[in-house]
């Protein structure tokens, strides 16, 4: 008999001892007072039982675009949720790059992320949800600690919530979920690094919820700052992350997602929003830079009977390219691109799909291409070295639903043919 079905045998016997006749009192007292005692424990369990689905959620499903450990609070009781993730990655570099010249590149063991998710929820319809992150081991060997998000939700309705705080503008697949049993590959993909700059994270406020089988979020956040903004990664050294961020100029994002089908997603996000935060040109001070920046993807996933297939295509474009690379005295083929453009299609497969072990061994293989120099203003250059391809072949093996070990070899290409090969293996787990 399981646990919840002597909880409820528990019920049947105190209703049977509350409602029992006085014939009942003349039996033997040895047995009325083990039966008693059973009673008792039984008591003690369906307590236990009730507590415990207050304070241990599993982390199993996701909610509102959040990985199953960030979604835990969403399902706990009132009070304190507690979850997390964590990665180690191991790469290894090949000795020579495309053109077989030597790559130059060292092997890196890396403690690459330490997550603490925890939330609180005050009631049904307020709650508050939170990422710690710890990156690179230490923060005297460059690494770091974050907030990765810290906001307060109000659901007045499942289909109508209100947001605010530090916020993951919802983009993608990988800056919202991005816990590693998640998702294929030992790495993110880059297109969701240098065109989504994931993980990208900004103060503001929005809202959210499920219409039937569609599912939305939109955000108003502060904007980039494009003093970060460079030829190699784009818009990604233009995040604010909350920090003391400029607010001269501000962004709106959005999405929206169809789950009609089992299994399946598809759905479209976009951003668009100011960038220059108030710089003043340095050759025209009477000039204040507007920058303005757009992003877009069309995003596609589908996992039924053990196969997982996505793929993403994300484009961004900037306006006053040419004036930003005055700003950043950028020259030549440093410049910012004007476009920048990247897509991914990647598709795996359970093998063990069926077995008795209970475990999962997924082969995959990803193809991925990206430009973060698609376009540049007239009388510059584009690197060819950033029309960057990469082929990723891997596995990924769970014992468990929340513990993955990955690892894959990635064939990496450029116009400049400078690219160096890479071993991948990551240990990741979510809880």
């Amino acid at each position: 008999m399981n646990r919840k079905a002597r909880s409820l045998s528990a019920i049947v016997l105190l209703s049977a001892l509350c409602a029992a006749p006085a014939a009942a009192q003349e039996r033997d007292t040895t047995d009325l007072e083990k039966l008693r005692q059973q009673v008792e424990a039984m008591s003690r369990e369906l307590e236990e039982l009730r507590l415990g689905s207050d304070v241990v959620v599993q982390a199993d499903t996701s909610v509102y675009g959040f990985g199953p450990a960030a979604s835990k609070v969403y399902k706990a009781g009132q009070g304190v949720s507690l979850g997390g993730y964590g990665e180690v990655l191991y790469e290894n570099f090949a000795g020579s790059r495309e053109d077989d010249e030597p790559s130059g590149e060292t092997d890196r063991f890396d403690a690459l992320r330490a997550i603490l998710y925890a939330g609180y929820k005050f009631s049904d319809k307020i709650l508050f949800n939170s990422e710690l992150e710890f990156e690179h081991g230490s923060t005297e060997d460059g690494g770091s600690v974050s907030i990765e998000f810290a906001y307060l939700d109000y659901r007045i309705s499942s289909t109508f919530g209100v947001r605010a705080g530090l916020l993951l503008p919802p983009m993608g697949f990988i800056n919202e979920l991005h816990e590693p049993p998640t998702f294929l590959g030992a790495r993110r993909p880059e297109t969701e690094r240098f065109i989504i700059p994931s993980t990208w994270r900004e103060n503001g406020i929005g809202v959210f919820g499920d219409v039937g089988e569609v599912s939305y979020r939109a955000y108003l956040v502060n904007g980039f700052d494009a003093t970060g903004f460079n030829a190699e990664e784009g818009l990604r050294e233009g995040r604010q992350n909350g920090a003391e961020a400029a607010a001269q100029n501000f962004g709106a994002v959005g999405r929206v997602d169809y789950k009609g089908v089992l299994g399946l997603t598809v759905g479209t996000s976009a951003y668009v929003g100011n960038s220059g935060q108030g710089a003043v040109l340095p050759t025209d001070p009477t000039r204040t830079l507007s920058a303005r920046t757009f992003i877009w993807d069309l995003h596609g996933e589908y996992r039924v009977r053990g196969f997982d297939l996505r793929g993403l295509l994300a484009l961004s474009s900037l306006d006053d390219a040419a004036e930003i690379n005055q700003l950043n005295g950028l020259t030549g083929a440093g410049s910012v691109g004007e476009r920048m453009l990247g897509f991914y299609l990647q598709g795996g497969y359970d093998v063990l799909r069926g077995s008795r072990s209970g475990h999962q061994l997924l082969p995959y293989i990803r193809y991925e291409q990206l430009n973060t120099q698609d376009e540049v203003p007239e009388g510059f250059a584009a690197d060819p070295a950033n029309d960057r391809r990469f082929v990723t072949v891997g596995a990924m093996w769970k014992p468990v639903p929340n513990v993955s070990l990955k690892a894959d070899y990635q064939i990496v290409s450029n116009e400049a043919n400078t690219g160096v090969n890479q071993l991948n293996v990551n240990l990741g787990y979510l809880f």
